[in-house]
Order: C-alpha cells, then structure tokens, then sequence
C-alpha cells in the first residue's frame, strides 16, 4: 500500500535512497518533459536553492521503496521561491510569512503511478496526506506560486485558494502567486474526489502495533526482494 512519508532533518538519513529517486524524478519532469529552462542539473538530479535542511519532502512510497510521488514544503520565514525569485507576483499587499505557514512547491507523480483518463489515486494520496500533515502541525495556510490552472484546479478541491496579485508571463507560461488553506474540509472534499478513504500518512507506530509478533518488518522484506534497485526512470508528462 503506498502510504506519504514525512521527512524532515531529524530522519533524512533513514531515507536516502527516496530521497535520491526524487531528486532524479524532479530532473526528468521539470527539466525533461515540462522544459523549465531556468533549473539546473548535477549528475542526473535536480536540486535548487531552496533544497535545504529545513525543507520538509512529502514522498509517496510503495512497499518496495519506489517513489510513485510527492511534493516539497518549505518554511515561510526562510528564503523561498515566492520571496527569493518572484516576489513581484504578490501585489502590495504582500504575503504572509510566519512559523506556522509555508510554501508548497514540486508537486509531481511518478510516471508508471499516472492513470490515463482518470484522476491519478498517487495524486490524491500526496494532496490528502499533505493536508493530513498541515492539520496535525498547526499549519492553517501555504503560500504557493504556480501555472495559473492551478487556482481553479485546488478551489474544486476545498482549498479556498486567494491570488496574492495578478498572474504574469513567464517561460511562456501563466503563472501567479497564491495561498491554500489547509482544514478539515478541504481534507474531506480531496478525500471525496481523488476515492482516498483513511489517512494517507504513513505512521510507524501504528503500522508495528497491528503488524504479527514473527512478521518480517517490510523494509527487510523490500531489500531481501532485491526491490529498491528497480527504479522508473522513463517519463511521460506530469499530471494530478
């Protein structure tokens, strides 16, 4: 079952592996396929900036290990994309920068986790375990800046999104800043669009207290599987 795993600064080094198939992923889809000029590779991996020890990766992990998704949160008063490299997207007004609000940014699926005609479940999994995240760590809101579909895209999902100004030109595309609100409702409203029932985050302790006295703990049954090494590397276009 594929569950979104939170990683942070205190666990990073128990997820190196995840973490490298993402890097790799982000350099196939924004790179690759969607053609952002301003990023740059190393060794296959897209890394930027704001790759720091205080950004916290939201990946979506299959029981062998294999990233099928994710996204990347990073904390308001640090440097973020929204006020290190576009901050002309917010009007006078400004945005918000406080503890407890963030930005979202590099949300993506993998593509052998993509559904032809459909919603992609891997999607709705990463939106609802994000949102699952942001209630439990008292998160109300996130900044986000975006192609401009995205605005009606999360306001059929319940996020009640606010444009911060008015979108622009960029890289031949439409994009704009904005913020999301993250409640109880818009858990409920994604929930109910994407068919995710129960949370999507993968909690450790839960998972060893309903697992058999004698069963094998599934990240030894992965490596035995010879699993982790088997990585999807060919890209179609991303989508949500």
């Amino acid at each position: 079952m594929i569950r979104l795993h939170v990683i942070d600064r205190g666990n990073r080094g128990a997820y190196t592996d995840a973490l490298d198939q993402h890097f790799v992923l982000r350099k196939q889809i924004y790179m690759d396929e969607q053609g952002w000029r301003a990023l740059r590779a190393v060794d296959g991996r897209e890394r930027d900036r704001f790759d720091t020890d205080d950004s916290v990766y939201l990946l979506a992990l299959d029981p062998h290990g294999q990233v099928a998704g994710g996204t990347r949160l990073l904390p308001s008063l640090g440097p973020t994309l929204l006020s290190e490299v576009f901050p002309h997207l917010a009007d006078a007004r400004g945005f918000t920068r406080a503890p407890e609000i963030w930005e979202w940014t590099r949300f993506f699926v993998a593509p052998r986790f993509r559904e032809d005609g459909r919603l992609s479940r891997v999607a709705g999994i990463v939106a609802t375990g994000m949102i699952e995240h942001c209630l439990a760590r008292g998160i109300p809101r996130l900044n986000a800046v975006g192609e401009t579909y995205w605005v009606p895209k999360v306001s059929e999902l319940g996020w009640r999104p606010r444009p911060l100004g008015l979108p622009l030109a960029h890289d031949g595309l439409s994009i704009c800043a904005f913020t999301v609100e993250m409640t109880q409702a818009a858990l409920s409203t994604t929930r109910a669009v994407y068919g995710v029932e129960g949370s999507s985050l993968h909690r450790p302790e839960a998972e060893r207290a309903a697992r058999p006295r004698h069963a094998p703990h599934p990240d030894l049954a992965a490596r035995l599987a010879g699993a982790p090494g088997q990585r999807p590397i060919t890209l179609d276009r991303d989508s949500a």
